[in-house]
């Protein structure tokens, strides 16, 4: 196969040129930002249609790797700016790969829309705006890629790994916590996690079926305690987790939701209802029984500054 990867400088899209050159396929990168082995540069995040065409032109498939940070403050309404960088780009991206003939792709969402499916009762679109445009990526971009165009959305935990100097963008407060004189704390519950090439590899596995299946992806659940205490030992700083009463988070995530509702701004998770999700265990059935220490050690690596 030919393949083209948006993102393909980044910590899950390296890992998928990886696994494809090693397979034998052929691969052409997409980035926003000049990198080591990045053949084209565009923000497909403001591209049209007729600018994609031409990158996709001759390849036979796609996979959608960029993301973008769901915790970050934006003032009110944040809804139109989460769609323009979510939804509107994969919506361009896959009608121009159907227009071009392209007959598989691979979308990288987020475990939520797993979560969603499994628990409507927790109401996770309404009360939080990326969960929202998660939803409706999936939904639209599989509407414009179109029957002949089958779309596999990667349903991704905490990812944990390295690519060069790409970490995950939540990684660097845990690990300057892990490694100060500051208490660990954490409450109950805890999250499926994955590693950066168990990720890539389900992604080649689907483009190579075909496939247009949401694909939750795991390779270790993890609690709260379990991931903070192995993040310490991993940085070479093991030492006692003490436990985070319930209510103490939830009045803490009530009271952050509070101050940004004053300053009259949001976020994508909403932190109002966030203790809900935190407290609980967001466990999924393992795909791969790969460990995850490894991963974990890359992006925790002991001695470094």
């Amino acid at each position: 196969m030919r393949i083209l990867v948006v993102g393909g400088s980044g910590l899950i899209g390296a890992h998928v040129v990886d696994v494809l050159r090693g397979r034998g396929h052929a691969v052409t990168t997409v980035a926003r930002t000049a990198q080591l082995g990045v053949d084209h540069l565009l923000d497909v995040g403001s591209a049209s249609i007729d600018e994609l065409r031409p990158l996709l032109a001759g390849h036979d498939g796609v996979v959608y790797a960029t993301r973008t940070e769901e915790q970050r403050p934006l003032p009110k309404p944040i809804y139109p700016e989460f769609r323009r960088d979510n939804v509107d780009p994969v919506v361009r991206l896959f009608t121009a790969a159907r227009l071009e003939g392209l007959t598989r792709g691979v979308l990288m969402g987020s475990y939520y829309t797993y979560f969603d499916r499994l628990h409507p009762q927790w109401r996770l679109a309404e009360r939080h705006t990326y969960i929202r445009c998660r939803l409706e990526q999936a939904r639209e971009g599989r509407a414009a890629a179109g029957e002949g165009l089958p779309v596999a959305v990667l349903e991704l935990p905490f990812v944990f790994g390295r690519a060069g100097d790409r970490l995950p963008n939540w990684s660097g407060p845990l690990d300057r916590w892990a490694r100060s004189r500051t208490p660990l704390v954490a409450p109950t519950g805890g999250s499926a996690a994955a590693s950066a090439r168990s990720v890539a590899e389900v992604a080649v596995d689907a483009l190579e079926q075909a496939s247009g299946a949401d694909i939750p992806v795991a390779d270790e659940n993890l609690t709260w305690h379990d991931m903070i205490a192995r993040i310490a030992a991993a940085v070479g700083r093991p030492r006692r987790v003490s436990r985070l009463p319930a209510g103490a988070a939830r009045t803490a995530l009530r009271l952050g939701g509070a101050v940004q509702a004053l300053g009259r701004k949001e976020s994508g998770v909403n932190p109002s209802y966030l203790a809900d999700l935190l407290l609980a265990d967001l466990f999924i059935e393992p795909t791969s029984g790969r460990p995850l220490d490894p991963a974990l050690r890359e992006t925790f690596p002991t001695g470094t500054a």
